[in-house]
């Protein structure tokens, strides 16, 4: 692109994506729309199309009981925390992997379901819906996986925080390109 171009839609979308912690707005957030923003993420590059994602749904309804059972995987003095921050979001979607035993395989795997995220993210934001990555230590607990009915072969990639905002977050800057681009003079 000539630096004296307007920039595409799509690069306005990635340069304005932000990331949506908290100051979730009422507006419930439909499992509906997050399937139809799905049906598009599931786009992304996936190596030997093994689409290696799955997905779970946590509504506003259900979070509470949710977020207690998550949070009493924590030590006692850290689950009401745990608890009140689980019920931030108006909606929670679990994203897992399956988990290949050859390292390849499952480098391939990741790769695609973050870019998969990274597809959701953006369709998200064009419909101002917040959203957030999240891979707090719960993720990693067996004990949240048999909660979610999550696979001995899966992984739980992340728990993608939901919920519609007003206020967009702050801009922070990115390190050049320049600062990060060699070229091989072999």
């Amino acid at each position: 692109m000539n630096i004296t171009d307007k920039p595409s839609a799509l690069a306005t979308v990635i340069k304005e994506r932000r990331a949506v912690k908290k100051g979730y707005t009422d507006k419930k957030v439909e499992e509906k729309t997050v399937r139809e923003l799905l049906n598009d993420a599931i786009w992304a590059p996936t190596h030997g199309m093994r689409q290696p994602w799955r997905f779970i749904f946590i509504d506003k309804d259900q979070l509470p009981s949710f977020a207690k059972k998550v949070a009493s995987t924590y030590e006692e003095n850290m689950q009401q925390n745990r608890e009140e921050y689980l019920n931030e979001p108006n909606a929670i979607l679990v994203v897992t992997m399956e988990e290949p035993e050859a390292q390849k395989q499952w480098d391939e795997n990741f790769g695609a379901v973050a870019s998969l995220i990274q597809n959701f993210w953006l369709l998200a934001w064009e419909q101002k819906l917040g959203v957030v990555w999240k891979t707090n230590p719960h993720i990693y607990d067996p004990n949240v996986k048999e909660i979610l009915d999550v696979a001995n072969n899966e992984k739980i990639v992340g728990f993608i925080h939901l919920g519609y905002f007003d206020e967009q977050p702050i801009t922070k800057d990115r390190i050049t390109v320049d600062e990060k681009f060699s070229t091989y003079k072999g």
